[in-house]
């Protein structure tokens, strides 16, 4: 049995040893290492957890390859020899693409233009055929070709097989306006279509004068359209400051319409006319400007008539 008291595993330097032991053999017991603490360091510690934050990591796998990149460019196109010679290389490889056959545009197709249309689109060709697709800017084409009076729209794509195919929407001339430079041709929205040399090459389109007229066109055609049974006597119409229209027709008779609503004083027109005749009278003037009343303006020789047949019978001298 051993005893409670144990003996130390080795003397304390420079000490006496215990009573019990003094007539013992003394034996040197070597000293155990100690264990190394696995706790780490303040300084390691601190370096793990910045580690850990999202940030660092990202800039140390990211950023810094990223700048270490960005520094080589940067020191390699520093040399101006070093980049001209790449802005060569790229242009080359660049021309090469471009000119391949594939993209080469030889034929200009018009469709839907008049013949004076087609020869104005073909003129504003940017480049000359054959040529690269890559050398047509198609959008500025089409605002070239849509600035025309004639193109109401157009339409660009090209085709395989080298061909730029242009789909043109003419406009369609619907009324003529007489201004002081000549005839113009003019679409149902009043927009300029052409500039008319004769006026009986068109006897099918209607007539309009005056300041302002091109800006009430969509007016003017509804005027016409109510006064379609007698629109074979109508010679045109005609603006009158800018705010309202005169009937003009045959015989020198003229129709004066109100600012507001034309197409129904010209209805009112037409039952008077099929009622009592009042188109076929002898009058220059019709004023339907008053709705309530009507105002009409005899002839000279039509005056002197019934002034006679009142009793009233004066000498009336024509006025110019």
């Amino acid at each position: 049995m051993r005893p409670l008291s144990a003996e130390p595993r080795y003397l304390p330097q420079g000490g006496a040893a215990h009573p019990a032991q003094a007539g013992q053999r003394r034996v040197a017991v070597a000293p155990r290492p100690l264990r190394r603490d696995p706790a780490p360091s303040r300084l390691a510690f601190r370096l793990q957890r910045l580690w850990l934050t999202p940030f660092v990591r990202s800039i140390t796998r990211i950023g810094l390859p990223v700048f270490a990149l960005v520094l080589g460019l940067g020191l390699w196109l520093g040399d101006d020899g070093r980049r001209a010679e790449l802005v060569a290389r790229y242009d080359d490889v660049k021309t090469a693409i471009q000119n391949r056959p594939e993209f080469m545009v030889s034929l200009l197709k018009i469709e839907g233009a008049g013949p004076e249309v087609d020869g104005a689109i073909r003129a504003m060709l940017p480049v000359e055929l054959p040529a690269s697709s890559f050398d047509i800017d198609l959008e500025a084409y089409r605002t070239m070709i849509r600035r025309l009076d004639a193109v109401a729209d157009a339409s660009l794509v090209i085709r395989s097989g080298g061909l730029l195919e242009v789909r043109v929407t003419e406009r369609t001339p619907a009324i003529l306006w007489r201004t002081p430079l000549g005839l113009e041709m003019l679409d149902a929205e009043g927009h300029r279509v052409a500039t008319l040399i004769d006026r009986a090459s068109r006897p099918d389109l209607p007539l309009i004068a005056g300041e302002g007229a091109n800006a009430a066109v969509p007016e003017a055609l509804a005027v016409l359209r109510a006064a379609q049974p007698i629109l074979s006597r109508a010679r045109g119409l005609v603006r009158v400051g800018e705010r309202r229209w005169d009937l003009v027709l045959d015989r020198d008779q003229r129709i004066l319409l109100p600012a507001a609503d034309p197409v129904r004083a010209v209805e009112r027109l037409i039952a008077l006319d099929a009622a009592e005749d009042l188109l076929d009278r002898d009058f220059t003037h019709l004023d339907l400007r008053n709705q309530t009343r009507p105002t009409i303006r005899l002839s000279a020789n039509a005056l002197e008539q019934f002034r006679a047949i009142t009793g009233q019978a004066t000498k009336v001298k024509a006025t110019p």
